[in-house]
């Protein structure tokens, strides 16, 4: 028996190594590769073939590829290659998301206290060159992985033109009179310190303490209900009502106490106090508040409340009056009916404020520190302000139950820290502003997106009610950030009126400034002189630069067309 059993056995003789050696021979196949010009000389045997574009989502450049981007880009590389290899022209044109704050929080670490002496052109530098050390290894690191694709001549959100062509779109809302700039309560992160729009929000579980809080009446009773004044008289016991918050913090902003128009509000009265509350919670309000076996001494429809006035709970008189309101958005579900307001904290607040000229004075600043107030809480961050509050309310007497909550609460989607509602200007792209040329001119912006959100095959088909329904209730876009590393909000500000210079030819100059030099060109002196010669309705001939830059999700929704052809974000690039 031969003792060299293979040799005895009928294989095929092939030259394949037993063992692949990758390590050493891939790097082999992509110099390979790119000594050929695979990429290129596909596009040449491709060209005038039907063309399949694959839309991707660019990555973004601050840090080296992890599984996740080798997981999605080798799935698109091999329908890119599938495609190419059906017979279809499918150019790959890889590109990488460079703004934001994730790369400026980045910089300012590195920074340290060195940033506070910095000019914020020089900040931008720092963010720039960080962002292209991460684009360089990552395009690098995608190569590496087998990926084909125009990678010699890659976009970039910070290219000079990529960057005018955001500022040019930008141009075309706010010449059509859909940005203005306004106060407002927005989604404020007191950690990355800006605004933040309605999308960039995740609820999380955060716990709460919830607080039941007496607001004493100023007002002649007699005016609510003949039968609460007579109890007053009978019993010399002071009238209150209840509000239930979650968010003791906002108690120094409070303006107002609103009440449902059409509901039926009671009139309890206890040993000490009659309290106003809605019927409907009535119960669970005197079980929680300490008196139970109160009884009902009057009836009344939540309106006859408005125009009432109220003492603060631990404000004085002549600093702060409450004034009874009413707001269909008070509801009968938790709390007691009646919803304490503070116009410079919430949205429907904000709204109710300004039907009743109530001051939207905001008093928190952007670190999230409440000012202007007591000593008990003055200087204190929002959150750790509360229990300070809480016993504040106990000293005071207006404290009627408290407890802790666990509830979903919005989150900044960066940082994951709680965010608040904070009263700040901010600019916004109007959901309300009718289109102005176009098929659907005439329609709002709101409608005319609806409209179209139709004309989409959705898959799964759920998708449609979901947008469809996202877009019928989203308020203003915020699209403003206090931040510098991004595209600026180039716009020229009257000293004299506070008002933005819409001069369609001086918008032309600045995108045409971004072309050649960058939106970095926007913080250096010579900007100023884009506005020589201009004129404000006002009269004003002294304009100063806006600070605030453009939210990154207006830059990553914008197509930009270059000279060449091309729409740097899908990759549809004439070649």
């Amino acid at each position: 028996m031969p003792s060299d059993l293979k040799s005895t056995i009928n294989l095929p003789k092939t030259s394949f190594p037993m063992k692949a050696n990758l390590p050493l021979n891939e790097p082999k196949i992509l110099e390979r590769w790119k000594q050929m010009r695979l990429y290129e000389r596909i596009r040449e045997v491709r060209k005038g073939s039907p063309q399949y574009v694959l839309h991707d989502g660019p990555p973004y450049a601050n840090g080296p590829i992890h599984l996740g981007h080798a997981l999605n880009k080798c799935l698109k590389d091999f329908i890119v290659k599938s495609k190419n290899m059906g017979g279809f022209d499918a150019p790959y044109i890889p590109g990488w998301d460079c703004h934001g704050l994730p790369i400026e929080i980045k910089v300012d670490q590195q920074l340290g206290g060195k940033k506070l002496q910095m000019q914020p052109i020089d900040v931008r530098m720092e963010c720039r060159n960080y962002a292209q050390k991460y684009l360089d290894l990552q395009r690098e690191q995608f190569k590496r992985i087998g990926v084909l694709g125009r990678f010699e001549k890659p976009y970039s959100t910070m290219t000079p033109e990529y960057e005018s062509v955001v500022i040019g779109t930008f141009y075309k809302f706010f010449e059509d009179g859909f940005v203005y700039k306004g106060l407002r309560p927005v989604y404020w992160c007191m950690h990355d310190r800006t605004a933040l729009a309605e999308a960039e929000v995740e609820y999380e579980t955060h716990t709460s303490p919830t607080v039941y809080v007496r607001y004493r009446l100023q007002s002649d009773p007699r005016t609510i209900d003949s039968a609460l004044a007579d109890a007053r008289i009978h019993g010399d016991k002071p009238v209150f009502t209840i509000i239930w918050t979650t968010t003791p913090w906002t108690l120094p902003a409070s303006l107002a106490v609103a009440f449902h128009p059409s509901e039926e509000y009671v009139a309890l009265e206890a040993l000490d106090a009659i309290y106003i509350v809605a019927e409907k919670l009535a119960k669970d309000v005197a079980q929680k508040c300490g008196f139970p076996d109160a009884k009902t001494v009057a009836r009344f429809p939540g309106r006859v409340m408005e125009n009432t006035l109220f003492y603060h709970p631990f404000l004085p008189w002549e600093r702060r009056k409450i004034l009874g309101v009413i707001a269909d958005y008070v509801t009968m579900e938790t709390g007691t009916g009646v919803v304490h307001t503070a116009p410079s904290h919430g949205a429907e607040d904000f709204a109710t404020g300004a039907r009743y000229k109530l001051d939207p004075t905001c008093d928190v600043d952007a670190a999230g520190r409440l000012h202007n107030g007591l000593p008990e809480y003055d200087g204190l961050q929002v959150f750790k302000a509360n229990q300070p509050i809480i016993d504040l309310l106990k000293t005071k007497g207006a404290l009627l139950h408290t407890e802790k909550v666990e509830h979903q609460y919005p989150h900044c989607w960066r940082c994951h820290n709680p965010v608040i509602f904070r009263a700040t200007e901010q600019w916004f792209i109007s959901m309300e502003t009718p289109m102005p040329v176009g098929p659907a001119r005439g329609k709002t912006f709101r409608k005319h997106a609806l409209d179209e959100i139709k004309k989409v095959k959705w898959d799964p088909a759920w998708g449609e009610e979901r947008i469809g329904n996202m877009i019928e209730s989203r308020p203003d876009w915020t699209i403003s950030r206090q931040r510098i590393w991004g595209v600026p909000i180039a716009i020229f500000v009257c000293t004299q009126c506070n008002k933005a210079l819409n001069d369609p030819q001086i918008n032309r100059r600045v995108v045409e400034l971004f072309a050649s030099k960058g939106a970095d060109a926007w913080y250096l002196p010579e900007a100023d002189s884009l506005a020589d010669g201009a004129k404000c309705p006002c009269g004003g001939t002294s304009f100063q630069r806006e600070a605030d830059i453009l939210d990154v999700w207006f830059i990553s929704k914008v197509e930009t067309n270059t000279a060449a052809g091309s729409c740097l974000p899908c990759s549809a690039q004439s070649e």
